[in-house]
């Protein structure tokens, strides 16, 4: 008796509970970065000025791979797989400063600049998705993409792109609920 009685309380207050989707998970996913948006990011790029930039405004921008998180240093043999993919893509096709960057082998580097800010939320009925019968996702925010090609201390050529404004919703049902991945527990590896 006491246990129908338990069970019947906790689900009466689920059931009240059940519009609250402040009671559901939210996930935060930030790549650190010296910007706090996208438009941050593009003004700090859009102050680099190929030939005559230097490593020494690089970093004054935020764009250094020793100091600033999630800016990467790449080698020239890297460079050649950013540019030339595959082979339909030749060395003449590309910038004249990026193939006289290239054919200076050692001395040619970049930087991939790639930060983010994704946030998750879950909304809708808190009850059918503590119980896996439906889950409702808002995900949103930005990232950034750029690359810097430097031949010895000097931005040769740079490119930007990304996602300024992420929205996507996502919507997960399962008609059996917590039922729905048993069979995954009965797997025999």
């Amino acid at each position: 008796m006491w246990t129908v009685c338990r069970a019947a309380g906790i689900f009466s207050l689920l059931l009240i509970l059940g519009g609250c989707s402040s009671l559901l998970p939210r996930v935060e996913t930030t790549t650190e970065s010296p910007w706090q948006s996208f438009e941050d990011a593009q003004i700090a790029f859009d102050k680099i000025i190929p030939g005559e930039s230097t490593t020494a405004d690089l970093k004054e921008l935020g764009f250094d791979p020793f100091v600033s998180p999630n800016v990467t240093l790449i080698n020239y043999l890297d460079l050649i797989q950013h540019f030339i993919p595959n082979s339909s893509i030749e060395k003449t096709d590309l910038p004249d400063s990026v193939q006289e960057c290239l054919a200076a082998k050692e001395s040619c580097y970049g930087y991939v600049v790639e930060p983010s800010r994704i946030d998750s939320n879950r909304y809708g009925n808190a009850v059918l998705d503590v119980l896996n019968f439906k889950k409702k996702t808002r995900i949103s925010g930005w990232r950034f993409n750029a690359l810097l090609v430097l031949k010895n201390d000097l931005v040769m050529y740079k490119l930007s792109a990304g996602d300024p404004n992420v929205l996507k919703f996502e919507k997960k049902s399962n008609p059996l609920g917590p039922l729905q991945d048993i069979g995954s527990l009965f797997k025999v590896n």
